[in-house]
């Protein structure tokens, strides 16, 4: 990973492994490679490129450069292992260019036969850039210029899913989705279908298990989740002033169009009133949706709130004392938010989309769990939050489906399992 100038990495005790120098863009740069967490598994390796990624942001306007550096700086450390990796696995478009570079660039030939694995968390950010700075990249036969280029441009994700040996989305219904929708990867993807698959991630069930939760007000399990719950929601509806005899629900996340967010304002604006229900949204984003939210916050204090920012020990809370999860997410391609709400007891509401169809049942249905919702608009989020009022009033399925939900499997062993097999059929 990149060597970041971040507290949670300057916390860790490092030992340099490799040291060389990258030459990029005629310009010598030395670099380094830490490993971050010696005795622990697996192994997590820095590469630390000071001009280019120890900085105090993870995303930038220079991106290319910084992650074209920090791909160039991997290879050159991988060549000098004595033990070859069986297999590199790569994620989105910062690392779109090793599969090219592995087959391609001379420099690199000696990686061409090791297998590559290329997920694509989001396919909305391909990496982009100009045939300009294609010199950038380590020598290769030109003639191969076709592997980098999709409409036009170098396109980074789109040369690693030309180039690597297989292509992995984040869930099994946001691979079928891309093929119609991929922000102009459409027909690659259905070209390249044969070597494509969808593997749901899993979440870390020791850090998001509300029987051990250090944030929570009162810890529980299956067999307490009902007094569990209620602690944790009477702390948050004393704290923001609202009722707690309402079923309350809760958004966590960032205000982008994606999270269908945009729409909370004009939503609860119309219909807050007249709904028997508390709301809690925490996040931040765009600065619209954030001024919006702060004008509800001063007109329905006594059955709304909304708190700025990422608060991780309160987005702990408010998976375990809200009664209820909104994600009308327009693009989904994982979520973790639902898992983790699952976890804790917390039914979702979610639109149909990427991974909330593969881990969301809508309870109309058999041994369903979730209210669901076909798309996101004002119209059907109306009526998915009609519908959480009118089923919590029913406190019996309620409580029966809160125990229910806790007991659903969503650790990565699933996940690692089929990423295990995945890697089998590769090396054998």
């Amino acid at each position: 990973m990149p060597y970041y100038k971040l507290p949670s990495i300057q916390r860790k005790k490092l030992k340099i492994v490799f040291e060389d120098i990258l030459l990029f863009n005629n310009i010598e740069y030395p670099f380094k490679v830490h490993r971050i967490n010696k005795g622990q598994e697996p192994e997590v390796y820095g590469i630390d490129i000071p001009e280019f990624l120890f900085k105090e942001y993870v995303y930038s306007s220079d991106d290319t450069l910084r992650f074209l550096a920090f791909q160039i700086a991997f290879l050159q450390w991988v060549v000098t292992w004595e033990n070859k990796p069986k297999i590199i696995h790569l994620h989105d478009h910062h690392t779109g260019l090793i599969p090219f570079m592995m087959t391609q660039s001379y420099q690199f030939e000696v990686l061409k036969n090791i297998p590559t694995v290329f997920t694509i968390h989001n396919a909305r950010y391909q990496g982009c850039f100009s045939h300009e700075l294609v010199h950038l990249i380590p020598d290769f036969n030109f003639e191969n210029i076709g592997l980098l280029d999709w409409n036009g441009a170098v396109n980074s994700m789109a040369a690693a899913i030309k180039c690597a040996w297989k292509v992995t989305t984040v869930s099994p219904t946001y691979m079928e989705e891309l093929q119609h929708h991929a922000n102009g990867l459409e027909n690659l993807l259905i070209y390249e279908n044969g070597k494509c698959t969808g593997v749901l991630n899993g979440i870390d069930v020791d850090v998001w298990n509300p029987e051990t939760d250090k944030y929570l007000i009162k810890n529980y399990k299956v067999t307490n989740v009902i007094s569990g719950k209620k602690a944790n929601k009477n702390e948050l509806c004393d704290k923001y002033g609202l009722d707690s005899e309402k079923p309350l629900v809760v958004f966590i996340g960032r205000f982008v169009h994606d999270k269908g967010c945009d729409l909370f304002a004009t939503l609860f604006s119309k219909y807050l009133e007249e709904w028997n229900v508390s709301v809690i949204i925490l996040g931040s984003g765009d600065k619209r949706i954030e001024e919006d939210l702060n004008v509800l916050n001063e007109k329905y204090e006594k059955n709304f709130h909304y708190e700025s920012g990422y608060n991780e020990p309160l987005a702990h809370v408010l998976y375990a004392g809200a009664d209820f999860l909104l994600m009308p997410s327009r693009v989904e391609p994982c979520g973790l938010n639902q898992m983790y709400s699952l976890r804790y007891g917390t039914i979702p509401i979610v639109n149909m989309v990427g991974g909330l169809k593969d881990t969301v049942v809508d309870f109309s249905q058999e041994n369903g769990f979730g209210i669901c919702m076909d798309e996101c608009t004002i119209a059907t989020l109306k009526e998915a939050i009609e519908r959480t009022i009118q089923f919590y009033q029913d406190q019996k399925k309620y409580r029966k489906i809160s125990k229910q939900i806790m007991k659903i499997d969503h650790s990565w062993s699933t996940s690692a399992n089929k990423y295990k097999q995945l890697y089998k059929s590769l090396t054998h």
